[in-house]
């Protein structure tokens, strides 16, 4: 799960750091759904970090652990396009929910649960993105 949880920590800042620097013409409507978004992680990394230790795990508490431990890569740094954004969150919506699925299929009776919140959430975020990939 820490991970996970890194993999968290590392996005909510991506989301961010694209929160402040996307650009382009659907600049209005991302600016506010990225924070929706960082809004969002920021309570999945404490339900994450409290279901950890509730089943008697340490969750990982400083950056260098989240940058160690994590599969989703920074932001780099600089103005970023509408579509680039997109293309990132679907890639990184995708990696969360196969973290979620993996650790779902361990078949904790107390992670299980909220597991299945964070993997709906994740299956919606990448279905919605995608439908905003798509080009008419």
């Amino acid at each position: 799960m820490n991970q996970l949880l890194s993999s968290l920590e590392v996005f909510y800042h991506k989301l961010q750091a694209y929160h402040w620097y996307v650009k382009g013409l659907n600049f209005f409507t991302l600016h506010t759904q990225l924070e929706s978004y960082y809004d969002q992680i920021a309570q999945q990394i404490d339900t994450v970090a409290e279901t950890m230790l509730m089943v008697g795990q340490e969750p990982v508490s400083t950056l260098s652990e989240f940058l160690e431990l994590s599969t989703i890569q920074e932001a780099e740094h600089g103005y970023v396009s509408g579509k680039d954004v997109l293309v990132a969150l679907k890639a990184d919506f995708t990696e969360l929910y196969n973290q979620a699925k993996a650790i779902q299929a361990e078949g904790d009776v107390v992670v299980s649960p909220v597991m299945d919140e964070l993997i709906a959430s994740y299956s919606k975020a990448v279905w919605m993105i995608s439908q905003a990939l798509i080009e008419e």
